[in-house]
């Protein structure tokens, strides 16, 4: 196992830059794994980053930095690269996950719940997105017009490297790209948004029960939720 690194700074602060604002560790800017300076656009963000840096003990723990980890992922990962990731979420919108129902009335109660949970984020996508996707029901792919997928692609074009990462990871997460939508423009939750992608996994635990590991990856994956979640709340 690879030791922690240990703390190298005694201070962390925030400069404010025509490009906007970086995290200076004892003055020198902190960089990410691929060395690029820690700068973002929006005071709040560039704060909470030094506040997860002041925060270290002797040991620098990764895992106690999630805004930390999302933005060095969009500064080293997606910048450069927007491209691919608006079309790894749209490729989520073709087989999106509130577009696939239950069969009723064999699974009638499952039905009910899905149709309850996300036939208001289709009314909205439609009413606010333009965005018209088709509903099925079982496992039987659904094709999805190319006018729905392409608006959503446009609709991401818009999006700076740090917002389409959020949005990415929340994508992955829920398995739902209309769902991340929702949420990044205010129409759910972050705490709507996880219930509603995971209304299957309920459903099954409340038929079987709860398995220890699948709860202790769950819990794992919500952090993740909130982390991005609070990367679009402080770019405001």
């Amino acid at each position: 196992m690879t030791a922690a690194p240990k703390r190298f700074y005694r201070a962390a602060s925030v400069e404010g830059t025509a490009a906007g604002f970086r995290v200076l560790l004892d003055g020198r800017p902190a960089r990410t794994p691929a060395r690029k300076e820690v700068a973002v656009p929006s005071r709040p963000l560039a704060e909470a980053l030094a506040a997860e840096w002041a925060a270290q003990a002797d040991e620098i723990d990764p895992a106690s930095m999630p805004l930390s980890r999302l933005v060095n992922s969009a500064l080293d990962g997606v910048t450069g690269c927007e491209a691919e990731a608006r079309a790894e979420i749209v490729k989520y919108a073709g087989s999106d996950l509130v577009c696939y129902r239950a069969a009723a009335p064999h699974e009638g109660e499952l039905a009910r719940r899905h149709a309850e949970a996300w036939d208001p984020v289709l009314a909205w996508a439609r009413a606010e997105l333009n965005v018209h996707l088709r509903v099925g029901q079982g496992i039987f792919p659904v094709a999805q017009p190319r006018a729905a997928t392409a608006t959503i692609q446009a609709i991401l074009a818009g999006l700076n490297p740090l917002a389409l990462t959020a949005h990415h990871v929340m994508t992955t997460l829920t398995g739902s790209a209309l769902l991340a939508l929702a949420h990044g423009r205010g129409r759910l939750t972050a705490e709507e948004a996880w219930a509603a992608a995971h209304i299957d996994e309920d459903w099954q635990i409340s038929q079987w029960g709860e398995d220890a590991e699948a709860k202790s990856r769950r819990k794992r994956r919500w952090g993740e939720m909130q982390a991005a979640s609070r990367l679009l709340q402080l770019l405001g």
